[in-house]
């Protein structure tokens, strides 16, 4: 009886001790600005870069909120690629056009301009970015944001980037550093394949650091610590684009956007794209079991049929597809780009004479044309992926000065 009463006592006790308390919700930069950093643009005509992904924790959209914040004039509406509802597929050319609900001017940056003309400009004093983008290179919105704060300073109006988390977290810096001589608008500047930052620290560095130039001001996503993944956050999950469904497929896509410069499916038109690779013709069962070999940290690998639907990309659409399908299992320890690698080497070696390379894309996603070369000559991925390291060394110092996020 004496035992039994002391573990009541015990449970009680236990039962009535206080619990840690629940990390605070992230707060994104633009319930950030409407609660303490009105300033910026309170009395001025205001335009916004935006889509589907600028929602506030409540689920309201930063146009709506701008357009109905006392003392801010909200003029005009830029879209970047897959438009403003984020519906249009890849490539897409988006049009101009008016928005429905506060019939304000819509300013396509997916069309005839990349960014942002002098014309689009004279009416405005600021202009805000407001989009839930990766921290992968090849993601368009952020060289939006790029093209965007460039011209902004050239029209000598202040820009002004309301930030939200790295999906992934921000703590890995992974892949290789772009070579300047294959900028384009799926890198336009020497950053890492994943840079581990969000898109305000990312505009801080390009103004900083690699002479962007422009009066800049980032409105910081409250209570986001670096090692929090969205899932964590409190955040509503919008997919950013239509073919990246979940942050499971934001984890992959680092890496697995690589195989677009190949003749092998990511997985477009399933509900597991860029979680998933292969060809009608691919041995799903050797490819599965070659990458197994190479024991990559934090990734289960299983041979995977998947076949796509009205994919966007002309790949195999309702045909089997046979490849592999990838699933992290470590967050901390997975690597998607050596992953990507290991799998672009080994299924280059069983698709021998069915291979192809569609090099000029590849080329500007992996943003160097050593890594087609090097798998081409079937260099061990030890080699391939070596000189990284370095390049890295060199970025990191560049990118430890424009954080903002402990």
């Amino acid at each position: 009886m004496q035992s039994r009463a002391a573990v009541l006592a015990f449970l009680a006790l236990a039962c009535a001790a206080p619990r840690a308390p629940a990390p605070p919700a992230v707060r994104p930069g633009i319930e950030v600005l409407l609660s303490d950093s009105l300033h910026l643009v309170r009395g001025k005509r205001v335009g916004l870069i935006t889509n589907q992904t600028a929602l506030a924790r409540d689920g309201r959209h930063a146009i709506d909120l701008l357009h109905r914040a006392p003392g801010v004039r909200l003029v005009a509406l830029f879209a970047p690629e897959h438009g403003i509802r984020g519906r249009a597929r890849p490539g897409e050319r988006i049009e101009s056009g008016v928005d429905e609900t506060t019939g304000l001017p819509i300013h396509s940056l997916y069309g005839e301009t990349r960014e942002p003309t002098p014309a689009m400009l004279e009416p405005l004093d600021v202009l805000v970015f407001d989009i839930q983008t990766l921290d992968a290179r090849p993601y368009t919105y952020q060289w939006t944001m790029a093209l965007a704060l460039a011209a902004a300073g050239r029209a000598g109006i202040s820009f002004v980037v309301l930030d939200r988390p790295v999906p992934t977290g921000g703590l890995r810096v992974q892949g290789n550093v772009l070579d300047p001589a294959f900028a384009t608008f799926t890198g336009l500047h020497p950053v890492p394949l994943r840079s581990g930052m969000t898109v305000g620290e990312l505009a801080r560095l390009l103004n900083r650091e690699m002479g962007v130039g422009g009066e800049l001001h980032v409105v910081p996503a409250a209570g986001w610590r670096r090692a929090a993944a969205f899932d964590a956050t409190g955040l509503p999950w919008v997919p950013p684009s239509p073919n990246l469904p979940d942050l499971e497929s934001a984890y992959h896509y680092p890496g697995t956007v690589l195989f677009e410069g190949t003749n092998l499916s990511v997985g477009r038109g399933t509900d597991r794209a860029f979680q998933q690779i292969g060809a009608p013709w691919l041995d799903g069962e050797a490819l599965a079991e070659r990458l197994r070999a190479y024991r990559l940290p934090g990734v289960r690998i299983e041979p995977a049929a998947f076949t796509p639907v009205d994919p966007g990309d002309d790949k195999y659409p309702g045909e089997t597809v046979r490849g592999v399908r990838l699933a992290v299992t470590d967050r901390e320890a997975y690597d998607p780009v050596v992953t990507a690698v290991a799998a672009l080497l080994e299924a280059r070696r069983l698709a021998a004479d069915r291979w192809e390379w569609r090099p000029t894309h590849f080329d500007r996603l992996a943003g160097t044309d050593r890594l087609r070369a090097g798998i081409d000559a079937l260099r061990p991925l030890d080699e391939l992926v070596a000189p990284w390291a370095a390049e890295r060394a060199r970025f990191l110092p560049l990118r430890a000065r424009a954080l903002l996020y402990p």
